[in-house]
């Protein structure tokens, strides 16, 4: 089973993508996952990652109260989801999906456990890091284009195809006000986040008129352990921090309707309308504020 405790994103933590010989699906854990599932058929299945804190745990109880879901959750820390999935009566599959082939690992179980498909993904895994890049770590750069993006290009890339084939499905990627704007300090999670907005957009455009829909969902600050484990605090004084309950809202929302892409809070796309109609003062601003 996956079970790699999170290391704090901005510090070094030494791992380079080597195969962990602890990264193996818990077969018991997964049949029976998967006879607790069998009894609630009319249910759809929902993969949510990064569901042991924040944004995803947050979601993950969300669609619990919601109804009609049976969850799959993944996430690094085994007893904290351990815990969301006994609150939500989801099947917990602890993983690091930074690990060589764990995407697809984890895509196999889900869909064993599961005994259906996938219907919808919330890709809420993430790592940040704060600092100038030049002083940035390889292997933090590394770590941090993984799981911010390559390991969820890779997930859609697998369970898109039985989407595509069923004709429904709906993917919601979580990107970040910074990815829209470009953060003083934090140029690589900027870069990331920024990336993967692009990605909906292009997917967007692949899958029209399929039945599967892509959400592109834009955060501002959010209260959640992801500042402590960056290993830098948030320090601003505006915008405050949003607690992760309001982002889950948004985000079940945005799949009972099928909305394409979310600013939470609504006024953060903002600043990305004053960037294209005023660059240069929004350049001004940015060099005085960050």
């Amino acid at each position: 089973m996956f079970h790699r405790e999170a290391q704090p994103s901005g510090r070094p933590s030494g791992h380079r993508g080597t195969a962990d010989p602890s990264a193996r699906v818990d077969a018991a854990r997964v049949d029976s996952g998967g006879a607790a599932a069998a009894q609630a058929d009319s249910a759809r299945v929902g993969l949510v990652t990064g569901a042991s804190s924040g944004i995803g745990a947050a979601v993950a109880e969300r669609l619990a109260v919601q109804g009609g879901w049976r969850l799959v959750l993944n996430g690094r820390d085994r007893t904290r989801l351990d815990r969301v999935a006994r609150r939500t009566g989801g099947l917990a599959l602890p993983a690091d999906l930074t690990a060589p082939g764990a995407p697809e690992a984890l895509v196999t179980a889900a869909t064993v456990a599961a005994q259906d498909r996938i219907g919808l993904l919330v890709a809420a895994a993430g790592v940040g890091w704060a600092g100038p890049l030049s002083t940035m770590p390889a292997d933090a750069v590394d770590r941090l284009l993984t799981v911010d993006l390559r390991v969820t290009v890779q997930l859609v890339r697998l369970l898109l195809p039985p989407m595509l084939a069923s004709k429904d499905g709906h993917i919601v990627l979580i990107g970040s006000v910074a990815g829209s704007l470009g953060v003083r300090n934090e140029a690589v999670y900027s870069a990331a986040k920024g990336a993967l907005g692009v990605f909906a957009d292009a997917l967007r455009q692949e899958v029209r008129g399929s039945g599967v829909r892509i959400t592109h969902v834009v955060p501002g600050v959010v209260d959640t352990p992801f500042f402590e484990r960056r290993g830098v605090p948030y320090a601003r004084s505006r915008p405050r921090p949003i607690p992760p309950d309001r982002v889950a809202d948004a985000i079940c929302r945005a799949v009972a309707v099928g909305r394409e892409q979310v600013y939470v809070p609504g006024w953060m796309r903002l600043p990305g309308l004053v960037r294209s109609a005023a660059p240069g003062l929004y350049q001004r601003l940015a060099f005085r504020f960050g």
